[in-house]
């Protein structure tokens, strides 16, 4: 799948795979044609990404091939062992969670999972949590204060799941003790948006002690989409919504939320998985090694005032 302003990124790349396909079939060298047309793809990419607006980058948040939070634990971590159930109604796939290793640091991942395909979108339930994943990702944070360990989690979600089921086991509940437990874990705790961090369902495990960003991700109270079909009656809106929403990882750096935007590679995370869990390695590690050197006590008490510095008041 392709977006619309990758177009001309779309003909080089064809461009080049049709010269490598007649070197292989007529035997003969084309490797100074491909060189150059592979240095106009990067330049072309590092411009056209670069220049992105709003809603462009909501569209490459939501991109179905960029890569998701078991696809970063597989090239960030080692030893995953996965952890399921909130020993109370169910496992939700949404939520994923487990030990891990960042080096030679354990640490507790949580992270939202979405589907690649209709199978296993219906299995994660398009990465919309239910009440128990939210259980589920409380319990295993608390396992990891048990034994002094960080916590890092994952948000890609497009919200939790507001379905009748989900609303008569407490979905608001459930997101609203996990803010409160969270402001309270004596662990750090970090939490990097992936893809698209929606509304509650995102905060309801996003309460960290540093929130990094990938530079294309999206954080919002809620979509483009939504806010448009509210604000106009309209989703046709959506763009002019995204550009008031502020949405972007250099909007919310610039707004005191974010604390770190990871950039990715030319291209987005789709283009190249490795490197982008390369970045987002190193960014992860440092901001542990950071979070590692302070007591309890002044680590609740720089949380406690993250949020309360967060958002503007007026008094009239």
């Amino acid at each position: 799948m392709h977006l619309a302003f990758e177009k001309d990124i779309v003909e080089i790349q064809d461009q080049i795979e049709k010269l490598l396909d007649l070197a292989d079939r007529r035997g003969i060298d084309v490797s100074d044609e491909v060189t150059v047309l592979r240095g106009k793809l990067d330049e072309l990419r590092e411009q056209t990404y670069a220049t992105l607006g709003p809603m462009e980058q909501v569209q490459v948040a939501r991109h179905p091939r960029r890569p998701y939070t078991l696809d970063y634990v597989q090239r960030v971590f080692s030893d995953w062992i996965e952890l399921h159930g909130d020993r109370t109604f169910r496992d939700d796939e949404a939520i994923v969670g487990g030990w891990g290793r960042l080096g030679k640091r354990s640490v507790m991942i949580v992270g939202q999972q979405k589907g690649r395909d209709m199978k296993e979108n219906l299995h994660r339930n398009f990465g919309m949590p239910h009440p128990e994943g939210y259980r589920k990702a409380l319990r295993l944070m608390r396992q990891a204060e048990k034994f002094r360990r960080p916590v890092v989690t994952f948000i890609d979600t497009p919200g939790a799941y507001p379905g009748l089921g989900s609303e008569e086991r407490g979905i608001g509940e459930a997101i609203a003790f996990n803010l409160r437990e969270m402001s309270r874990l004596k662990v750090p705790v970090v939490s990097i948006v992936i893809g698209e961090g929606m509304s509650g369902g995102a905060l309801g495990i996003g309460l960290t002690d540093r929130i990094l960003m990938l530079e294309h991700a999206i954080y919002s109270v809620i979509s483009p989409e939504g806010c448009a079909a509210i604000l106009w009656r309209s989703a046709e809106h959506k763009e002019k919504a995204a550009n008031a929403l502020r949405l972007t990882a250099a909007d919310l750096h610039a707004s005191g939320i974010c604390d770190e935007i990871v950039p990715e590679p030319h291209g987005g995370a789709h283009s190249d998985w490795d490197e982008a869990a390369s970045r987002l390695a190193e960014a992860l590690g440092r901001t542990l090694d950071e979070l590692g050197k302070l007591s309890v006590k002044k680590l609740l008490a720089q949380r406690w005032a993250k949020y309360e510095a967060i958002g503007a008041w007026r008094v009239d």
